[in-house]
């Protein structure tokens, strides 16, 4: 099953991964990105264990991990965003791109980080 409705030409629906500490920074991010028409949704996934090397020492933190739902455009958008309203020196903000799914969920992705219903 694959979409290829697009609300912007030459932009796909995608997925951003974040990782941030709590539960107040997730609520914050998720709700200013969705005010902005940036995503279509945010599922918060609480306590995830993070293990990576900062500063030259390997690190083990507790964290909670954000799933967006949005379209390529707006990736660079979204990590600006994110790196602005984050209290990580480093937030993660990556992305993959959807290649398959239940075309009228694709759709609503599109339909609801449309740019004519963005606000700024």
């Amino acid at each position: 099953m694959t979409s290829s409705v697009s609300a912007q030409e030459g932009s796909h629906p995608v997925i951003l991964y974040v990782t941030v500490p709590d539960i107040k920074v997730a609520k914050s991010l998720s709700t200013s990105l969705l005010d902005r028409h940036l995503i279509a949704c945010s599922n918060i996934i609480p306590s995830v264990t993070s293990i990576y090397r900062w500063e030259g020492k390997v690190t083990e933190d507790s964290e909670l991990l954000m799933i967006l739902k949005s379209q390529s455009h707006l990736v660079d958008e979204i990590a600006n965003h994110v790196r602005e309203n984050h209290p990580y020196e480093v937030p993660e903000v990556i992305s993959t791109r959807i290649e398959n799914g239940n075309p009228a969920y694709i759709k609503w992705i599109l339909d609801n980080t449309a740019q004519s219903e963005r606000v700024v």
